[in-house]
């Protein structure tokens, strides 16, 4: 009986939220159709999906404002009414481009963070029930609801596979549905049924004993479970302390060098901030000493980590300019230092302004003109317009190609046109074709490689052959496919034999010296010409500094041509692909080649 009271509980609760939400439920609906229509037509539907999404957020955090300070039925309405208002205005916005890009992407994933946790903080404002308490209660029906959630695709892929296997064959794209389902419409509904109605100002109107049961769903919803209690004091705690320690350490030891320019530690120290404000946030529901020590020493320690952080970051920006990366890394640095200071000095009841504050900190990063896009798109154009200028490349709006520019110069101008092409911002330059492309266009505009930053921090190179390049066979009268890996010493030395005007030749493989070399010989086996792969491969090397490496993409024939000759033949090579990696002890050679073979 009780099993079945809990099921009677929780069906209770997702019909509770349907009345409860109407319009983000529509709205959910309307991206599942949406999601699903895109799975089978393969259109590109993202403006609607996040529209949808939009205005789902938007419709929840409106309910909990209403419930929170009105109890009449035409502020609802009025809410519900401008939500619609503000969805179409952003699908508007988002319309006006052909595809979705990367800014479009997160700032909408910025602007849906941010209203998340609104909704968490809303009900709460000025009530008796604290900003520790509503997480809690969220982060327990996330839980729940992924576990949910999970368990429930689980099975449905399952049975799906059985129909397959068993009955009758079945779409792939079955599973994808399911997926939709589960996760655009199911997961979100569950999580919203598990939210209880906060005290508001509806409360005046309501029966005295739908307040007491109110009132105990509430309470038992922000309880902290014995689970989470011990897993969060004597398990995530102590190894978040280890983990602190080692940060320290290194900062100590390293504080004089690598700390200012060592890019590997920053996502480890942001990550390091989060835990911090989150694990507090959840500590500040629990009474052990070891919830209570976390919460005294901790904010304390974050402070100045995070301080050392953003004065890294800072510095970094004057190799790099300002990416959009770089500006949400230095944003949440100042977030977490200011929270960090709050959170050792204020009463743990007050944490909800912490999340006031991510809020404000999320909108300043999305909001023009002090947005993270418009000052990385500013200051990227103005570091590529200054060294364009100081090397005299730039004349009457036109680009003036120049190879012989100092590598410094070269990677700035390969930095922010990577970072502009990548963000779609070349369109808005007026001395780049709106159709420049940076893969086939980059070489013949500024008279140079790009670079591209390496994580390995060693040189390395990559070329491509552009596929749609004529390439001129006339003069030769073999032609093959050769592959060559300079570490693969199994490989079967002869490559091929073919016949001309009546005599037999042969082209093989000789790795007695490293990387290797092509050798052409005759019926007698006698070397008519060789080639020293090392040649070919420093023949396209042209890396320099120790932190970035070069793409060569989409070459024409020409310039992707190695050829050698003497009196006995010529060989041509022509690099489909060709990568030198050298991250390792040794260089790693590899490369795809189109061999022509002329005998004379």
């Amino acid at each position: 009986m009780r099993f079945i009271d809990k099921i009677k509980e929780k069906l209770s609760g997702l019909v509770e939220a349907l009345s409860r939400y109407p319009l983000t439920v529509t709205f959910l609906v309307a991206a599942t159709v949406i999601n699903a229509i895109a799975i089978h037509q393969e259109v590109d539907y993202t403006s609607y999906l996040l529209t949808f999404l939009v205005g789902a957020f938007l419709g929840i955090c409106f309910q909990a404002g209403w419930e929170r300070f009105s109890d009449r039925a035409s502020v609802r309405l009025a809410a519900m009414a401008l939500c619609l208002v503000l969805t179409l205005g952003y699908f508007l916005i988002v319309r006006q481009h052909s595809s979705t890009s990367i800014e479009t992407w997160i700032r909408t994933s910025v602007a849906l963070f941010a209203l998340l946790i609104a909704y968490i903080w809303v009900p709460v404002v000025k009530s008796e029930v604290n900003f520790n308490q509503s997480f809690m209660v969220a982060f327990k029906a996330f839980f729940n609801a992924l576990l949910f959630s999970g368990v429930l695709f689980i099975g449905s892929t399952l049975i799906i596979t059985a129909i397959d296997l068993l009955l009758f064959s079945v779409s792939d794209k079955l599973y994808l549905d399911s997926l939709n389902i589960v996760g655009m419409l199911f997961a979100p509904i569950y999580f919203l049924s598990l939210i209880p109605i906060y005290p508001g100002a509806r409360d005046k109107n309501r029966p005295p004993e739908k307040l007491v049961y109110a009132r105990e769903k509430l309470e038992r919803s922000w309880q902290c479970p014995k689970f989470l209690e011990v897993l969060v004091s004597y398990i995530v705690i102590p190894l978040l302390t280890v983990y602190t320690v080692i940060l320290i350490i290194y900062i100590i030891g390293n504080i004089t060098g690598n700390f200012w320019t060592d890019n590997r530690l920053e996502p480890m120290l942001v990550s390091f901030a989060i835990a911090v404000i989150v694990i507090y946030i959840l500590a500040s529901s629990l009474e052990n000493k070891l919830a209570g020590w976390f919460r005294s020493i901790f904010p304390k320690v974050l402070v100045p980590i995070v301080l050392f952080q953003i004065v890294a970051s800072i510095l970094q920006i004057q190799e790099i300019g300002i990416t959009y990366g770089r500006y949400y890394v230095i944003l949440f640095g100042f977030f977490a230092a200011v929270s960090g200071v709050l959170m050792s000095f204020m009463p743990i009841r007050k944490n909800g302004i912490i999340a006031a504050l991510l809020i404000g900190f999320s909108l300043f990063s999305i909001l023009p003109p002090v947005d993270a896009f418009t000052i990385s798109r500013a200051n990227q154009v103005g570091r590529l317009t200054a060294a364009l200028t100081e090397n005299k490349m730039l004349e009457n709006d036109q680009i003036k190609p120049n190879g012989l520019l100092p590598e410094g110069d070269k990677k700035i101008i390969s930095d922010a046109i990577n970072y502009l092409a990548m963000m779609e911002y070349t369109k808005g330059l007026p001395y780049l074709d709106k159709d420049f492309n940076v893969y086939d266009d980059f070489y013949d505009v500024f008279g140079f490689y790009r670079y591209e930053e390496n994580p390995y921090r060693q040189d390395s190179l990559y070329l491509s052959l552009n596929q749609q390049s004529a390439i001129d066979i006339s003069d030769y009268e073999i032609f093959l496919v050769v592959n060559f890996y300079s570490q693969d010493q199994n490989q079967d030395p002869i490559i091929s034999t073919f016949e001309s005007e009546g005599k037999v030749y042969t082209l093989k493989w000789d790795k007695t010296l490293s990387p290797g070399r092509l050798i052409l010989s005759d019926e007698t086996d006698s070397e008519l010409i060789g080639i020293d792969m090392k040649a070919v491969f420093d023949r396209f090397d042209t890396t320099q500094g120790d932190n970035y490496q070069v793409s060569k993409n989409f070459l024409s024939a020409d310039q992707a041509t190695f050829t050698q000759a003497n009196d006995e033949a010529v060989i041509s090579l022509i690099a489909m692909f060709l990568g030198i990696d050298k991250s390792g002890t040794q260089p790693y050679y590899s490369g795809d080649f189109y061999v022509l073979v002329q005998i004379r």
